[in-house]
């Protein structure tokens, strides 16, 4: 019986296996279906890969249908590559689709923009994704922008790349990371310490500016560093940034130090890049109107010469840091109208001691995970044990998604000097932890001078527009409004250029607004 049974089953799987007609395909009567009608995908610098995009089609009949032609508009000729059913090309014929199924399109491109033409270094390249012909014709446009750059990277000798400088070991070795020095006369980008606004700069590994020179940027530039890319300042040398008020949304005269993936996606992803590591021994750097985005660290900056502060900020940004936005180890800082937010461990962290002045300030940490602070401070740990001669905060916001977004530590054997003047702070102390540590508000009303302490959620708030969105611009019913100091210049403006109100400055960087409903 047994016997039976399987010769049974076995006939039956014949039968049905007979039937079947999968693989009896109908010609495309020209009704696909698309996910998108346009790809655009975003923009591009020139040699430089775009993103992987991607296409469905659908087939919404009843029947297996072959589509006898899918194909790039400029066929072989097209800068843009597909991949369908697994297979790259620009030509594909008879391609299969069953009935009530998709099939994925896969887009990416990469373009040399000297092979065009532009008044103003960026051309508009397209072209079509073509299915069938004649009455049964469909198409999907292509759509990207293609950027020309200066380029910024390190030679390779025999496969070794270039090396610059970063400091020595525990032994006295000199340790390098890929990069080059920035050079006067380059024979491609011209002077190189001088970064225009004609057209952007792509940099790949650290560009240096080595000792006794001095990088300028203009207002306007555009500064965008590959991953594990970013900017060095060697002992001796300078930065100088001089971003001017923008009047556009465009930020016509901003500086923007970001990475260099320009696709949607990747505008507000954090750690895309290194750092602009200001180096022990660096002097006299300026920055005004700058806006920072998505590194690792937005600024590493190192050494205090004990006179004039060595870093210089003025209407500085910084935004989606994967671990500091402002990382000082005992440097000397003064910073009028900073605005930073949403970093992996601390918005500004002032270490290893050093001096401080920070007015008209926004210090914000509204990271995806709640434990982040805004500002950490301490005066050096284990062997290295540095003065904290002075961190003072005058007209300053200080919160964020944690509950304390304050970090302080001390070693009894330094000096540890701090002011809190007229300033907007969270801490949530809920458990009472603080409750008689003079390092924190409430049981130390000395060094937290007229501030408002927000000590649970239905106390002082700063009412900020979308902070998650970076959007830390306070509203008519801010805590923060009218509460600090009047100052003279250069506070007689705010980060986005208006006047500020006489009789009680508004605290942060911005003046209130009455927000839209």
């Amino acid at each position: 019986m047994r016997h039976y049974y399987y010769v049974l089953v076995t006939l039956l799987l014949i039968a049905l296996s007979s039937c079947r007609n999968d693989f009896s395909f109908e010609p495309s009567t020209g009704n696909l279906e698309f996910s998108k009608d346009t790809i655009y995908l975003d923009t591009v610098f020139t040699n430089i890969g775009s993103s992987t995009y991607t296409l469905k089609v659908y087939n919404r009949s009843n029947k297996d249908i072959k589509i006898p032609s899918v194909r790039l508009g400029q066929g072989d000729a097209s800068k843009y590559r597909l991949m369908v059913d697994g297979i790259s090309g620009k030509v594909f014929t008879n391609v299969e689709l069953l009935a009530k199924d998709s099939m994925y399109i896969f887009v990416e491109t990469t373009i040399n923009y000297n092979d065009f033409s532009a008044p103003d270094a960026q051309y508009l390249y397209t072209d079509k994704i073509e299915f069938d012909y004649g009455t049964n014709y469909q198409k999907v446009d292509l759509v990207t922008l293609v950027k020309d750059a200066y380029f910024i990277y390190p030679g390779r000798n025999n496969g070794v790349y270039e090396q610059v400088e970063v400091g020595v070991d525990e032994n006295g070795n000199t340790l390098t990371t890929r990069g080059r020095n920035l050079n006067h006369s380059h024979p491609t980008n011209g002077d190189e310490f001088l970064w225009k606004k004609d057209k952007p700069y792509v940099i790949y590994g650290y560009a240096a500016v080595p000792t006794g020179e001095t990088l300028n940027v203009q207002a306007g530039a555009r500064i965008h560093f590959h991953a594990e890319s970013g900017l060095i300042v060697q002992q001796g040398a300078s930065l100088k940034v001089a971003g001017t008020k923008s009047v556009t949304e465009a930020l016509e005269n901003e500086v923007i130090f970001e990475g260099d993936r320009l696709e949607q996606d990747f505008s507000e992803v954090p750690g895309q890049w290194g750092t602009i590591w200001l180096r022990n021994g660096s002097t006299a750097h300026d920055l005004k109107n700058l806006t920072i985005k998505n590194a690792v660290v937005g600024i590493l900056t190192e050494g205090n010469d004990g006179t004039d502060e060595t870093l210089k900020l003025t209407n500085v940004q910084i935004y989606n840091s994967a671990n500091v936005g402002l990382l000082a180890r005992n440097a000397h800082i003064k910073g009028d109208n900073i605005v930073i937010n949403r970093a992996g461990q601390a918005a500004l962290a002032c270490t290893f001691g050093g001096k401080y002045l920070f007015r008209q300030s926004t210090f914000v940490n509204y990271w995806s995970r709640p434990n982040q602070v805004a500002v950490a401070i301490d005066n050096g740990a284990d062997q290295q044990l540095i003065p904290l001669e002075m961190a003072q905060f005058d007209n300053c916001i200080l919160f964020g998604s944690s509950n304390i977004p304050l970090s302080m530590t001390r070693n009894n054997s330094q000096a540890f000097n701090f002011r809190f003047n007229n300033c907007l702070i969270k801490f949530f102390d809920v458990a009472q932890q603080f409750s008689n540590n003079n390092l924190y508000p409430i049981a130390n009303t000395t060094d937290y001078s007229n501030c408002r302490i927000a000590v649970n959620s239905n106390s002082f708030k700063p009412d900020f527009k979308n902070p998650n969105k970076n959007q830390l611009i306070i509203g008519n019913n801010s805590d923060a409004k009218a509460f600090g100091t009047t100052m003279t210049n250069p506070f007689l403006e705010d980060i986005l250029g208006n006047v500020r109100p006489n009789g009680g400055s508004d605290l942060g960087a911005y003046n209130h607004v009455i927000f839209e409903n």
